[in-house]
């Protein structure tokens, strides 16, 4: 009977099925690369399994531990492994790998690096990824292929011996990703180096083959890979410590060495091998032996070390025993643990020499002006180097050891250790698992900043939780370890509080400003921009959109908004700015503050808000009096969420598209949390996938909406919504729920109004009153007739006056500085509710 030890897309298979699905190969691969395998599902999907194994008695990491005990592992290196293996996978070490590698989390979009310019670049998988893993390094193979999912690629991996270590690792992956698109991406099959034709018949599907080894392996593969596909060797390396005289006799730089000896039986290869001292002295080489010789042997003594193989053994023993010989020519000095489980090897002579593992270390002389004469013959071997020194010492033989071909150098003790990002033998694992690939267009996509959103909307799932109100906000900042910027928000709806991103977060959130700014129509080669958003206090618009131009790299006058409006038009004019950015209440002010010179000047193109509804009739009054021509949405987002859509140049006034590269909408039912029909008016409920600095899982952003169903116009397939306004815009009022939105046509409509609209809510003995307040005008309506244009252009208001006399409606005109304002922000809320009640 067979044991399906082999792990195919998703099913275990024995070795007559594998043997048969290797045959259609080609077939498999082909089919699963027609579904884009997204960085976010690999990350979301590594941390789910990283928070698994933090619990060493959990049952994956029981039954990951029982496979490398069983294939040899010592107890204490398999949970070692697993720490290891738990940490590499989280999602900040992951994060900055793709940031430092591929140059942001989300690297296979094919979007603009200028944009100035029609040319797409993105990171794209090479397509099937073979990996041969080795067999001295468990985890290897396991996080190579981790590597290649987060690199978009298909993964066929090779693992031998009897270790299943590799296969339960990734099938729990894949266990772990909803989508099922990691399963369709991964292939492990555990098969003796023997068996040269399967290991063929990988590697002629193969793109890329990761050859993982000695020389002599890493050649065997090479023989089998064909034209024209990418050969990544992780050929065998060599690692060494260097101690100049004041570092040699610290007790604490030898036992860091020590412990790196120790620490996988010098498997790895960044294991010291050698120990280099900064002397020609043979007597000092002699003398450093016996007291390292020492150390070595109680750190050996703290881990009962597993023995080495049969075949390992004698090569310890050939090498040992010529060192005793060569002791009689004064060459030599050896010093050997009496139980066989460590020794020192001194030497006189400084060529660098590989040592045969299992805790077996060279002790050789080389100073300091004979470091790149010595080493550089064996650059191809080097990656890192221990050095022990002092302050003033080491920057010089850093820069001496790393020119005779050194990969690495860092501090004795931390050899083994790395960093999130760090190059792996000199260059980065991700780029040698891509591709770069770019699109040159012409005119025709001047407003696209990404091809993808032509394509499809790339849809994540969101994490099954309780959806989050605004004014639950703090439940979603648990955890602030990595916050690094924080903004004030909130005040515009409740009381003002902390919004937690990292500067990764903020730059990514000002590209998407930026992309989303391109698609409303600002052109970057010809305009000149205003930015005369608030800045201070609560809000975060000034510096958003100064970030946003800056990644533009747009014309801008980072002007913000001024009390003397006069002043900012004459700057308009002086500047000769055409595209204006703020809220529609304080443009609004420039324009009649500064309207002589504006009108004269008729150079203002384009007008970009946010944070506030742009009457209609207000647009009109800008296009037809000084010029305008675009009034669009800057963008659609709050502090506490960030971006979260924008409008094309097809967008009916309030319809956005989602940023759907950060965020999952969700539009829920008033009432209930279940998803709303296309059409139907909800609660907007946002995740964000790329968020950093705090959670934002099914997130209350507390306005409503609904879904615009059909495609856009401009071309783009990313998820259309209609903005409805706040929760607070529907209200009850006697005995109805009225919008205010229906009070705004009306006004705009029928009393052709354009300035600002505020509803106040009250009550007193008489009963309950409803006042409309609008903005003073020149020539205002009576009061009475504005009365009775809201009562016949809305009916159900008319019901709860006329008919039901539940309210009384009253109409006032004032002007814009008196009415109410938010204390935190200064925004105009649309209801102002005074009845007790709501106090």
């Amino acid at each position: 009977m067979t044991i399906d030890q082999h792990y195919w897309q998703g099913a275990w298979v024995d070795d007559t099925e594998a043997d048969g699905r290797l045959d259609r190969l080609g077939d498999d691969v082909r089919t699963a690369l027609g579904q884009r395998l997204s960085p976010l599902v690999v990350l979301a999907a590594c941390d789910r399994l990283a928070a698994d194994l933090t619990d060493p008695h959990g049952a994956r990491s029981l039954r990951l531990a029982a496979a490398l005990e069983a294939s040899g592992v010592p107890a204490h290196e398999a949970a070692r492994t697993l720490r290891d293996v738990t940490e590499a996978l989280g999602r900040e070490p992951l994060e900055a790998k793709l940031t430092r590698e591929l140059g942001g989390i989300d690297p296979g979009r094919l979007a603009r690096f200028d944009f100035r310019r029609e040319i797409f670049e993105a990171w794209l998988p090479v397509g099937l990824l073979v990996h041969v893993a080795p067999g001295n390094a468990p985890a290897a193979g396991a996080l190579s292929v981790v590597e290649g999912l987060l690199a978009g690629n298909v993964n066929a991996v090779k693992t031998s011996g009897g270790s299943r270590f590799t296969q339960l690792l990734l099938a729990d992956l894949a266990e772990l990703d909803p989508s099922g698109l990691i399963a369709t991406h991964t292939i492990v099959l555990n098969f003796p180096s023997s068996r040269v034709d399967w290991l063929r018949r990988m590697c002629e599907q193969a793109d890329a083959v990761a050859a993982w080894g000695g020389e002599e392996a890493v050649a065997g593969v090479a023989a089998l890979v064909p034209p024209g596909c990418r050969l990544v060797d992780w050929g065998p390396k060599l690692s060494f410590g260097y101690l100049t005289e004041d570092a040699w006799s610290s007790p604490e730089t030898l036992r860091g060495i020590a412990d790196d000896i120790c620490r996988l039986d010098q498997q790895a290869c960044s294991s010291p091998q050698v120990v280099y001292l900064d002397t020609d002295d043979p007597e000092e080489v002699f003398a450093f032996a016996g007291r390292f010789a020492e150390v070595l042997g109680r750190a050996v003594a703290e881990i009962a070390p597993a023995p080495p193989a049969l075949l390992e053994r004698a090569e310890i023993s050939n090498t040992v025993l010529v060192a005793r010989l060569e002791e009689h020519l004064g060459l030599t000095r050896v010093h050997e643990g009496a139980d066989g489980t460590w020794r020192v090897l001194a030497d006189t002579r400084s060529a660098l020499r590989a040592s045969p593992l299992h805790r077996t270390v060279w002790v050789k002389p080389l100073p300091r002006t004979r470091i790149v004469e010595v080493l550089r013959p064996m650059r191809r071997y080097l990656q890192t180097v221990g050095l022990g020194a002092s302050r003033a010492d080491t920057a010089e033989l850093a820069q001496a050891v790393l020119a005779a071909g050194a990969q690495r150098v860092t501090v004795p003790g931390r050899m083994l250790d790395s960093y999130d990002g760090e190059p792996h033998d000199g260059v980065y694992a991700l780029q040698r698992y891509s591709r770069r690939v770019d699109v040159q267009l012409g005119a025709a996509f001047a407003g696209d900043a990404c091809l993808d959103d032509l394509v499809a909307a790339r849809e994540l799932t969101p994490p099954h939780v309780e959806v989050v109100s605004k004014s639950d906000f703090e439940l979603l900042q648990d955890d602030l370890s990595r916050a690094e910027v924080f903004f004030r928000s909130g005040g515009s709806s409740g009381a003002p509080k902390l919004s937690a991103f990292t500067w990764d977060d903020y730059h990514e959130h000002m590209r998407c400003g930026a992309e989303g700014l391109l698609a409303a129509g600002f052109d970057v080669r010809t305009d000149r921009a205003m930015n005369l958003f608030f800045g201070g206090l609560l809000y975060g618009g000034f510096s958003s959109f100064f970030s946003v131009l800056e990644t533009l790299q747009a014309v801008q006058y980072p002007m913000a908004a001024q009390d003397d409006h006069a002043l900012v038009a004459r700057s308009i004019v002086e500047h000769r700015v055409n595209a204006l950015f703020g809220m529609p209440n304080y443009l609004m002010r420039v324009f009649t503050e500064g309207e002589a010179e504006l009108r004269a000047y008729r150079g203002v193109r384009k007008v970009f808000f946010g944070g506030e509804h742009f009457p209609q009739a207000q647009r009109d009054w800008l296009r037809s009096e000084f010029g305008v021509e675009v009034v669009r949405s800057a963008a659609y987002g709050s502090v506490d969420a960030g971006p979260l859509g924008y409008q094309c140049q097809a967008a009916p006034d309030r319809v956005h598209h989602l940023f759907s590269g950060l965020q999952t909408l969700e539009i829920l039912a008033v009432e209930e949390d279940r998803p709303t029909a296309v059409g139907e008016t909800g609660r907007l409920v946002f995740t964000a996938h790329t968020r950093r600095g705090q959670r934002l899982d099914r997130y209350e952003i507390g306005d409503l909406g609904r879904w615009v169903p059909g495609d856009c116009p401009c071309g783009r397939r990313t998820p259309r919504f209609e903005l409805l306004g706040r929760f607070g815009d529907i209200f009850r009022s006697g005995s109805h729920f009225l919008n205010v939105r229906r009070f705004v046509a009306v006004a705009e409509e029928t009393l052709g109004h354009r300035g600002a609209l505020q509803i106040v809510l009250d009550e007193d003995a008489a009963g309950e009153s409803l006042t409309v307040r609008l903005e003073a005008e020149a020539d205002p309506l009576p009061q009475e007739a504005a009365r009775q244009a809201f009562l016949d252009g809305y009916p159900e208001l008319a019901a709860a006056v006329l008919r039901d006399r539940l309210v009384e409606l009253r109409v006032e005109h004032l002007l814009s500085d008196a009415f109410e304002r938010t204390a935190a922000s200064g925004k105009l809320p649309a209801v102002a509710d005074h009845r007790i009640r709501n106090r």
